[in-house]
């Protein structure tokens, strides 16, 4: 008998959830020690030591490098995703140094509506009629969060829009890499390329960094590095259906990290605006969920 989907071993949700909580603790520490560096290093080079300190934990991967063999397009596919994601990093290093925590991860959460829509356009997916109205409703969230002729918009809202735009098309390049090529592979060379990609912006306007600055870009690999690993066994463990509306505790620890340590001030309408890109988010990936089950025979119907 052929089983479908997650093996009855792997499916231990409580604990999904538990590594989902760890993976967004990990996520808002690394946007807590970007934020102390303050802009004090230029956000080029700021990304690029944070990729070239996180190469160490690649090493053990070099055999695999080694043996690696693409073809031109799969090579040139790497650079490209390589490119745009350092562009991404870049502008998230330059909005940390310019807006509350809380906003830019609220931003962020715009990343995957924007693969939805990137998906649609350059992919041929379809999209339903109520996909389309919880995309409409992440946007608005959206501006719920910016109030663009409410308030005065900063450089670095641009930014996030910016670095969400980058990041969705470096996924949507790596939901075609993952077709052909292992999810480590995948990984490997897009740290590998985003730091070659840093480093001539870095070259522009550098500052040799002080001990302590190098101390917290080795912090920020570190916990980038975890939350991406415990993303990982909570994706194992559970369904994103289940793990997905999880992500809101990041702006919740956003907030307060960014009140108790940072003295940004509590603003409802970014919490507002964030829980509704999320709620929207969750829908989408609910629906998904709902739509592969019914395409998938279940595992009565099917028969080894």
């Amino acid at each position: 008998m052929i089983r479908q989907g997650m093996s009855s071993a792997n499916h231990q949700p409580l604990r999904g959830l538990f590594w989902m909580v760890v993976t967004g603790l990990c996520f808002v520490a690394v946007t807590a020690l970007v934020k102390i560096l303050d802009g004090a290093i230029p956000a080029a080079e700021a990304a690029f030591l944070r990729y070239v300190i996180g190469l160490v934990f690649l090493i053990p991967m070099i055999p695999t490098l080694r043996r690696l063999d693409l073809n031109r397009r799969q090579w040139g596919l790497s650079g490209l995703r390589g490119f745009v994601h350092a562009l991404g990093v870049i502008l998230w290093f330059f909005a940390m140094s310019r807006i509350p925590i809380a906003e830019v991860t609220a931003m962020n959460y715009l990343t995957p509506i924007y693969v939805s829509v990137l998906a649609v356009m350059f992919l041929g997916e379809r999209m339903a009629f109520r996909r389309i109205l919880a995309v409409v409703a992440a946007f608005a969230g959206a501006l719920l969060i910016l109030r663009p002729g409410f308030r005065v918009l900063d450089l670095g809202h641009i930014a996030m829009l910016g670095t969400a735009l980058s990041f969705s098309v470096s996924y949507l390049i790596a939901k075609i890499q993952s077709e052909e090529m292992s999810a480590a592979v995948v990984v490997m060379l897009l740290s590998i390329f985003v730091t070659f990609g840093l480093a001539p912006f870095a070259a522009l306007d550098w500052v040799w960094p002080t001990l302590w600055q190098l101390l917290i870009l080795f912090g920020v690999a570190c916990f980038a590095t975890a939350g991406h690993y415990t993303m990982t066994l909570a994706f194992s463990m559970a369904p994103v259906t289940v793990t997905q509306p999880i992500t809101f505790l990041q702006l919740v620890w956003s907030i307060l990290v960014g009140a108790v340590f940072f003295a940004e001030p509590l603003d409802p309408w970014v919490a507002l605006g964030g829980a509704v890109i999320v709620a929207a988010l969750s829908f989408i990936t609910w629906r998904e969920a709902v739509l592969k089950r019914r395409v998938t025979p279940s595992v009565n119907a099917t028969k080894s």
